[in-house]
């Protein structure tokens, strides 16, 4: 038998790869005798660089220090391989490096954003793909621009404040002394989300309160991307107020069109493509793939739920491993070619899901033992109570 393991990251705990090992750890044990062949997958957000490196076999991983999301230093890893560059925005501007009491929806900036894309280009890019997710800010990618050497300016000629609060100063925009190399690279920025930037789905009143934007700020920040839109639209001609995919990662996807003349795509598909993931469905018996929480959002893009309908457009079953599962009814999954359900939290204690991460997971899934049984067949498995099995 071939298993073919292709997690995405379980947020905040394990990123692609450790967990598709420590999947093939509990498969070693469960099914000595299968082929097991690992491969990472990601929709663009977290695990994204890991995605590549796995592909480039750890070749040209980087490291450069740049302002974070409120303009500290932070240390950003991406990935450079022959004339293509790696970014995920989250690195430079992320979630992760504040705490709640440190969350600032209205000024928090994507700046260190347009130093990783600058760094890209200096060192000889030509394709620069940029993975959208985990954003802090709601800048529309102003701070992005700006990092790149955009200036935006007032009325009176001064660089507006970062963030989304200093939009509503925004008048005009004068292109970088690099504007020359912009027609010689591609941008393709990676989204799971197709919200238009403004408006009821747009950024701010869907993805705001999400990074701490109470009420009042919401309004604040709607007016300051409809503010940015006019300008846009006079200065570069560009109307991005109803793009497609132009809300994710905080407007971020609406700026890379407007500066950069990025192509907006669903970062599961693409991803899935370069990695030659089809090919590998083909040549296996079962897919095993997972993510932190599998809930209702799974179904918008998420690579695990792609990686299923892949699987089951060539009759391959397809198991999901879960750090929590908020789907109530597991029998509808078997359309999307989901056969079976691991939900880590039914059979461990939280405190040991997040204290050791990795080893819960093996752990947790010899103790579902009963669920890898059925797609294991002839295989003889010792029964052991726990897991989710579709009804």
């Amino acid at each position: 038998m071939k298993i073919l393991i292709a997690p995405n990251a379980f947020k905040g705990t394990l990123g692609p790869l450790a967990a598709g090992r420590a999947i093939a750890r509990a498969l070693k044990k469960l099914a000595p005798g299968a082929k097991l062949e690992l491969l990472p997958v990601s929709d663009g957000g977290d695990g994204l660089l890991e995605t590549f490196l796995f592909e480039y076999k750890g070749r040209g991983r980087r490291v450069l220090s740049v302002p974070g999301p409120l303009s500290k230093p932070v240390r950003a890893r991406w990935v450079m391989a022959g004339d293509t560059a790696v970014i995920e925005m989250a690195e430079a501007a992320g979630l992760k490096y504040l705490l709640k009491k440190e969350l600032a929806p209205l000024d928090a900036t994507t700046f260190g954003v347009g130093k990783l894309i600058g760094a890209a280009v200096a060192a000889g890019a030509r394709l620069v793909i940029v993975g959208l997710g985990g954003s802090a800010s709601n800048d529309g990618g102003a701070g992005c621009a700006a990092g790149f050497g955009f200036r935006l300016l007032d009325k009176r000629g001064r660089p507006v404040p970062p963030g989304a609060r200093g939009l509503l100063r925004l008048e005009r925009i004068l292109p970088p002394a690099s504007a020359a190399s912009l027609p010689r690279i591609r941008i393709i920025a990676l989204t799971d989300v197709d919200n238009p930037l403004t408006g009821p789905r747009g950024s701010a009143r869907v993805y705001g309160p999400q990074k701490g934007a109470d009420p009042a700020d919401v309004v604040v920040m709607e007016k300051a991307l409809l503010h940015y839109a006019r300008v846009i639209k006079r200065e570069l001609g560009i109307d991005i107020k109803d793009l497609k995919g132009g809300a994710a990662a905080g407007g971020l996807g609406a700026g890379l069109y407007a500066f950069f003349g990025a192509r907006l795509t669903g970062g599961s598909d693409f991803v899935l493509k370069r990695m030659n993931f089809e090919a590998a469905v083909k040549r296996c018996d079962l897919v095993i793939t997972g993510e932190g929480r599998f809930d209702e959002q799974s179904f918008s893009g998420k690579a695990p739920f792609m990686v299923a309908r892949l699987a089951r457009s060539y009759k391959k079953p397809a198991l999901m491993v879960c750090g929590s599962c908020a789907v109530e009814d597991l029998s509808s999954l078997k359309g999307c070619g989901i056969s079976g359900v691991i939900a880590l939290d039914t059979v461990l204690p939280l405190s040991e899901l997040l204290g050791s991460p990795a080893s819960a997971m093996t752990k947790g899934i010899l103790l579902s033992s009963d669920i890898v049984a059925r797609f294991l067949q002839p295989i003889k498995l010792p029964r052991r109570s726990g897991g989710r099995p579709l009804k």
